[in-house]
């Protein structure tokens, strides 16, 4: 009697065009890549957009104003670590690094939402929390070689660095960066008046009330940032109503908080034409 034989079940394989460019790696289905955080492609045209001619324009004038101030000062005074003080926390730091913050975070995204051109970019394979970071971290570097370095160069024409206030008040304005970038950049997912609002923050809030009214220094980003300075300068000649460990907690808190919730609105933004 013929002996009968049981067909054994095939899996079915990748098939014959299986490969890596077909999801396919050694015969097996690859792995998806892991999503990432920053976009080259997205960093570059927000760097051009920031840098066009009337934008850096804009953010230029008020670091050569600094500058100038500061030579005048350092030629009719002298050396003095308490004018260099008050020059660069009075008119650096209250009122330079917000309005910088102000033209490169509303910057980075404000304008395509209001001319309706970052729908080509939200219709890339880019998801929109990489589009926030990636904006949020051009901004920061914007923001920074702008205010950061200039306030530096400042301090040290005024009196030299001494008591260490030129790199106390650059770090500062380095870490006040941040925080402003991830303000402004979330005023301008949210609002189409960005700019308006941002100058009404940095004029208002900084440079007067976060000044003049006691109870509000502690909700102020220049307070946070003269903690820094306080610790980084010698001498005392800088000083911050808000103690470092909560001005460290502060800007870190209003920085992921920012930047989270621009990252969140972008995902539900309607645009132009979108039901």
């Amino acid at each position: 009697m013929p002996a009968t034989t049981t067909p054994v079940p095939q899996t079915p394989g990748p098939g014959p065009h299986a490969g890596p460019g077909n999801g396919y790696r050694d015969g097996r289905p690859a792995a998806r890549p892991a999503p990432r955080l920053f976009h080259p492609t997205v960093a570059r045209l927000t760097y051009r957009a920031l840098l066009g001619r009337r934008r850096a324009l804009l953010l230029c004038g008020l670091p050569l104003l600094l500058l100038v101030i500061s030579v005048a000062v350092r030629a009719l005074t002298g050396a003095d670590d308490s004018t260099a003080n008050d020059m660069l926390q009075g008119f650096a730091l209250s009122t330079m690094v917000p309005l910088v913050g102000v033209i490169a975070g509303t910057g980075a995204i404000g304008p395509e939402i209001d001319d309706g051109a970052i729908v080509y970019l939200l219709a890339k394979p880019v998801s929109r929390s990489t589009i926030v970071f990636t904006k949020f971290v051009v901004a920061i570097g914007v923001v920074a070689v702008f205010s950061a370095v200039p306030t530096l160069i400042a301090g040290i024409i005024l009196n030299g660095n001494g008591q260490n206030i030129a790199v106390a008040f650059g770090v500062a304005a380095a870490v006040a960066s941040v925080a402003y970038a991830a303000i402004f950049l979330m005023l301008g997912v949210l609002t189409r008046h960005a700019v308006i609002a941002g100058l009404v923050y940095a004029l208002v809030w900084e440079s007067v009330i976060g000044n003049v009214v006691p109870g509000a220094r502690t909700l102020s980003v220049q307070q946070w940032a003269l903690a820094v300075a306080q610790k980084t300068a010698h001498g005392g000649i800088v000083s911050s109503d808000v103690g470092l460990p909560t001005a460290i907690v502060l800007l870190a808190v209003v920085t992921v908080a920012a930047t989270w919730f621009a990252g969140r609105k972008l995902r539900t933004l309607k645009l132009a034409g979108e039901e």
